[in-house]
């Protein structure tokens, strides 16, 4: 039995729940985190104004430049939870055109999917298919904050009619507990405890993540308050399942 974490980008289930996995890898589960989002988009289409702005954000030209680096963060941030990484290479919404050439996403990324994105649930639905074994434990994002990647994940996973458990989209869930309270109405919660080590592990794990901080949390520092402060309130992280 695998437990396998669907990571719509390279960090979201590392942010949301880093210190699970490394208490899990303590106990000696075998635990993958299968990323989506990590394609390098083809260089016969113009970057999108919106995915300039983002990738000044992040200090970083070119989106192989980008994707890169942000794979060289992952794979640091996966060996400090002792995790095994997985990448799909679907690309990110903010490469992501229709059939014409026309950015999907052109002003904002926190929208509805895109019409044109149905196509993509089902590839990634196939993608994850293929890969599960009947015992494995698929641990999905619930998608607060409503970024579409993180919908679409959460959609694929629906479609593939293997059991889920969700988590918390960090830094989302922190800067919108009300969505947190909505999204989990109806759902049971299981706390997953996390020691002392295990945040501290989680923070560092966390910390590799670099190019994402300053946009994220507002830097490093602000990250790590954020996750200790996530997790005084109950000393874990609670993952949650339909009844």
């Amino acid at each position: 039995m695998r437990k396998i974490y669907l990571s719509p980008h390279l960090d979201d289930a590392i942010l949301s729940c880093g210190g699970v996995i490394f208490e899990e890898r303590k106990e000696g589960d075998s635990v993958e985190i299968w990323n989506f989002m990590n394609g390098i988009p083809s260089s016969k289409l113009p970057l999108s104004d919106l995915a300039r702005s983002v990738h000044a954000e992040w200090g970083l030209g070119s989106a192989k430049e980008v994707l890169d680096l942000r794979l060289t963060e992952d794979r640091i941030s996966a060996s400090r939870v002792n995790a095994l990484p997985r990448y799909f290479g679907f690309l990110d919404c903010i490469y992501r055109h229709d059939k014409k050439g026309t950015p999907l996403y052109a002003e904002d990324i926190f929208v509805a999917p895109h019409p044109a994105d149905t196509e993509l649930v089902d590839k990634i639905a196939i993608a994850i298919n293929e890969n599960i074994e009947p015992d494995d434990v698929l641990i999905c994002p619930l998608t607060i904050g409503n970024h579409p990647d993180h919908v679409i994940v959460r959609r694929a996973a629906e479609k593939t009619g293997h059991p889920l458990s969700y988590y918390a989209d960090i830094p989302y869930a922190l800067r919108f507990p009300g969505q947190l309270t909505e999204i989990t109405k109806g759902l049971a919660e299981n706390l997953h405890r996390v020691s002392d080590e295990g945040l501290d592990v989680w923070q560092g794990a966390a910390s590799a993540y670099s190019s994402q901080l300053d946009v994220l949390f507002g830097g490093e520092e602000m990250m790590k308050a954020a996750l200790k402060l996530n997790w005084r309130a109950s000393r874990g992280v609670y993952l949650y399942q339909k009844n």
